[in-house]
């Protein structure tokens, strides 16, 4: 339920803030007085669109934040989004904020953290249900009409379109498959010669780094061997040798250590150099042992090098690329021989259709069930409104093609009088209808909302009907129409009146209206002024708002009503009174400026 609103330079609203109850609320006044600008706002601060417009004229920005009993289903939401649970005296409560500033960029809080647009709209669809004056335009729009049988129905079609889009895949890749196959087979016979080629070759991934350095080794391993032979002569064979030379040296050394013990650490490096020289020696005689040049090896070293640089040179690459362009090769033609199954492309295809048919298939006798309850009440609602007699059907039209949304459109088709047959609602209804015939469908959905809603645990299971999202029994929804009941009048304005009322016995229900009648039914009663009021700025016109009763709800009646003023009066009390609403305004609070 929306407990607040709160308004700060939105468009000629300097500050406004309005508590609101429960039950039936109307909202009146004169034609610009401002009465949509609430419901733009609201919307607003439920992720609608922001404009620079918004802002008043001569400020900084624009500013709305909403209070709602929050419904306790959305506390997991809350919590999983990482916003702080509000909680109130009268439980948890769930703010949502707004601003847009005069450059038309705009910021979002939940609960004073911030937000993001897409997540207020996912608020919103737990909190308010809104119903503008031109809903009829939508009974015309085939995905209009299928969204609200699914809607009524609790359809999830999120599934549908992802089998949809997973079986359109796969039947382009088999498509694809078949118009390339002349050149996907010339492909895989070029890719297959290259792989046999190069896996001739059989490029080892590090080979061509240990080919180079055992080439290098063995091409001069005769320049080894005389190295390491005037070596091991010098550190050991040859006298003076430098192994006998450090001896010596230690040796002279030890004898006169005992007279200085500085020459101590002298004399153990000279014993160390001596131990190391004795270890090159024999390390020097065992590569000597088996140190000897190998014509073979290097032949055959020769021809191995030369394969590689022939390859590269032959698909212009680099020899150390060779073992990864080998690796790409083999990938390609694997994915190429894939995309040239056809068959087995065919078969992928099959199986992602019949995946979509079922679960088409399913939401069809989902939107069947559906179909004929949401028939019969809003044929119920229209014998209330002027159209007695008449007859209202929800059909589903078989599609000749499978369709993204099903296997099957959903029209509207209604008969406006006894004995006659139901046809397609957009070339039947009258634009009077065609209100009375949307009217009807809001009241009736709205009344299904709110039913369902109360009906459910309070662990919030179950689904809502706006795409089979979880609904919250901890309060009832929040439906809000504006000027949906434009361009009907008498006594079918008193039926519209009485079953607004009726619907604000399970549910928050605020409407934006012109009828006397409807107004006259209301629980609560809002009048929207403006007026030219001295600003810091000069004067400007201001829209202000105030929660009447007693007399003054009997002279917004009056004046609603029109004629003379006496018997205006009258008649408006003669209403208030027969609604039994002549003090009404006791549950909502205002603050205006």
């Amino acid at each position: 339920m929306l407990r607040r609103l709160a308004l700060r330079d939105v468009v000629i609203v300097a500050e406004l803030e309005v508590e609101l109850g429960a039950g039936f609320t109307v909202l009146t006044g004169e034609t610009g007085a401002g009465k949509s600008i609430l419901v733009d706002a609201l919307q607003l601060a439920l992720g609608g669109r922001a404009e620079a417009t918004l802002v008043r004229e001569g400020a900084a920005r624009a500013e709305v934040s909403a209070e709602f009993e929050m419904p306790a289903a959305l506390r997991p939401w809350l919590e999983a989004a990482g916003f702080d649970v509000r909680d109130g005296e009268d439980g948890d409560t769930l703010l949502l904020r707004r601003t847009v500033d005069a450059q038309g960029k705009s910021r979002a809080w939940v609960n004073g953290s911030p937000a993001t647009v897409t997540q207020l709209r996912e608020a919103a669809e737990w909190l308010v249900d809104i119903h503008g004056q031109h809903a009829w335009q939508s009974l015309t729009r085939p995905p209009a009409v299928r969204a609200l049988l699914d809607g009524q129905a609790g359809i999830d079609t999120q599934a549908l379109a992802s089998t949809w889009k997973a079986w359109r895949e796969a039947q382009a890749r088999r498509d694809e498959a078949v118009a390339q196959r002349d050149a996907l087979a010339r492909d895989r016979e070029r890719l297959a010669w290259q792989v046999a080629e190069l896996d001739k070759l059989a490029p080892g991934a590090d080979e061509w780094e240990t080919l180079n350095a055992e080439h290098q080794r063995v091409a001069h391993g005769q320049a080894l061997i005389d190295g390491a032979r005037a070596a091991l002569a010098a550190v050991s064979e040859e006298e003076p040798s430098a192994g006998s030379l450090a001896g010596r040296a230690a040796d002279a050394l030890a004898e006169v250590t005992r007279y200085d013990a500085a020459l101590e650490s002298v004399l153990e490096v000279l014993r160390g150099a001596q131990a190391q020289l004795e270890d090159a020696a024999h390390t020097l005689a065992a590569y000597l042992g088996r140190a000897e040049p190998d014509p073979q090896r290097l032949a055959e070293l020769d021809a191995r090098l030369a394969a590689w640089v022939g390859q590269a040179r032959r698909y212009r690459r680099s020899p150390a690329e060779l073992p990864a362009l080998l690796a790409q090769w083999k990938q390609e033609l694997a994915g190429l021989d894939a995309a040239a199954d056809v068959e087995a492309l065919q078969q992928a295809a099959d199986e992602a259709g019949r995946a979509w048919r079922a679960e088409a298939e399913r939401i069809s006798r989902q939107r069947k069930r559906a179909a004929g309850p949401l028939a019969a009440a809003v044929t119920a609602a229209m014998q209330q409104l002027g159209m007695a007699g008449g007859r209202f059907e929800v059909v589903l039209v078989p599609q000749d093609e499978p369709q993204s949304f099903g296997l099957e459109s959903v029209e509207l088709r209604v008969a406006g009088h006894a004995g006659s047959t139901p046809r397609a609602l957009a070339k039947v209804a009258s634009g009077g209808e065609l209100s009375r015939l949307a009217l009807a469908i809001a009241v009736t959905t709205a009344v299904t909302t709110a039913v369902t809603t109360a009906q459910q645990p309070r662990d919030g299971a179950g689904a809502g009907r706006r795409g089979g999202s979880a609904a919250s029994a901890a309060s009832p929804a929040t439906l809000i129409f504006d000027e949906i009941d434009a361009g009907v009048g008498g006594t079918v304005a008193d039926s519209v009146g009485r079953l607004m009322k009726q619907l604000g016995a399970s549910a928050q229900v605020l409407a934006v209206t012109h009828l006397a009648q409807v107004a006259a039914c209301a629980d609560h009663h809002l009048v929207v002024s403006k007026a030219l009021t001295e600003t810091q700025k000069g004067a400007q016109t201001l829209s202000a708002l105030q929660a009447v009763e007693g007399e003054a709800r009997v002279a917004e009646i009056a004046r609603m009503l029109g004629g003379e003023r006496l018997s205006g009066t009258a008649h408006a009390q003669a209403m208030l009174g027969a609604q039994g609403n002549g003090a009404a305004g006791k549950g909502t609070r205002e603050k205006a400026r």
